[in-house]
């Protein structure tokens, strides 16, 4: 298992992250997965012995019960290497402040996750998405206070738009307070948008990309085609949404067919693809099943040849493009590979 430096921090975290959405199956989440606490505690073991050192999860996910399970699973003992990321900003109840990244709602969900997850801190805390009620300076007043109070160690944003990084950036900046050392965003093959604007940002201002759904929710584990409606969509979940399925499977075939010549997985190739991007740190997978998280894990090991991911980034090109001098970017060793320069050919 390889570790990179999140972001500007110094935290190393492993390239695989295991992702909890699955836990519970309760609410909305019953479409995502239904994974109990004995096949939860199973598969954070393979997922440890692998060499994964960060365990993801949220307040939101089946309200609170995955949180349950991982303290459960982990039996209230944290192991030094195991680190937890968790997050807050969804609507967790019916009460008017039960929603949102005012101090009331963030200190509170900070404080009865780590109830849940029986610990005393939480390593990554993640603005789980934009309020654009809630003052940003509150937000960020927030945090720092979590992070003086030993609750915190490193806080990051989720689904932010690439002027909300910015803008947060710039009041801890000038406030004296803890900067984000890391952005999760959605990023795949079939979804290349943060290429545009978060990218890049991540790379100049030193943030460390965790990626959310690195298989579209399945899409591009090779397992589906054209004809075949995914679990998930039979289920109601929705997300990622897909604008373009006939891009959507043209890449899949290319997946295949590289998978066949290299004797592994689509799922895999589609892995491997994104570790090589600039800034990437980790890619967040999640799993119904120890075979299907058996076979992701092995990604981690798997390099794509020069060929391979020009063949994969010419079928997933997006149809619209920025001005390239938009796009225009080296990747320090830092945040990615030193010799990869994302420009309009990459795109």
């Amino acid at each position: 298992m390889e570790y990179r430096t999140l972001g500007r921090s110094g935290l190393k975290v492993s390239t695989l992250t295991m992702g909890t959405m699955t836990f519970g199956g309760a609410g909305a989440f019953a479409a995502v997965g239904k994974t109990d606490l004995a096949e939860a505690k199973r598969m954070i073991d393979m997922c440890i012995d692998a060499g994964i050192n960060l365990i993801d999860t949220a307040n939101v996910y089946s309200n609170g019960i995955s949180e349950e399970i991982i303290g459960e699973a982990l039996g209230g003992k944290r192991k030094a290497d195991v680190l937890i990321a968790s997050k807050a900003r969804m609507r967790i109840g019916n009460g008017p402040n039960d929603e949102g990244l005012s101090r009331h709602h963030l200190i509170r969900e900070c404080e009865r996750s780590l109830t849940r997850l029986k610990t005393d801190v939480i390593d990554i805390y993640f603005l789980h998405e934009w309020d654009g009620v809630t003052p940003l300076e509150e937000t960020m007043a927030a945090l720092d206070t979590l992070v003086g109070q030993g609750k915190v160690r490193y806080v990051g944003c989720s689904n932010y738009s690439g002027w909300q990084v910015m803008k947060a950036l710039g009041i801890s900046d000038r406030s004296h307070q803890p900067r984000f050392v890391t952005q999760q965003i959605h990023y795949t093959l079939e979804a290349r948008e943060a290429e545009y604007e978060l990218l890049p940002i991540s790379v100049d201002q030193g943030l460390g990309v965790l990626v959310w759904s690195p298989l579209a929710g399945g899409l591009l584990s090779g397992k589906y085609h054209r004809d075949s409606p995914t679990a998930r969509q039979l289920g109601g979940w929705s997300e990622p949404p897909i604008r373009d399925e006939d891009r959507l499977w043209r890449i899949v075939d290319v997946l295949n067919e590289i998978g066949k010549s290299r004797g592994v997985s689509a799922a895999q190739v589609a892995l491997a693809w994104l570790l090589g991007r600039p800034a990437v740190s980790s890619l967040v997978i999640g799993a119904r099943s120890e075979a299907q998280l058996k076979d992701n894990i092995a990604a981690a090991g798997l390099t794509l040849s020069f060929d391979e991911r020009q063949r994969l980034d010419a079928v997933s090109r997006p149809p619209v493009l920025y001005p390239y001098w938009h796009q225009q970017f080296t990747a320090k060793e830092r945040f990615g590979p030193a010799d990869l320069v994302l420009d309009r050919s990459g795109l």
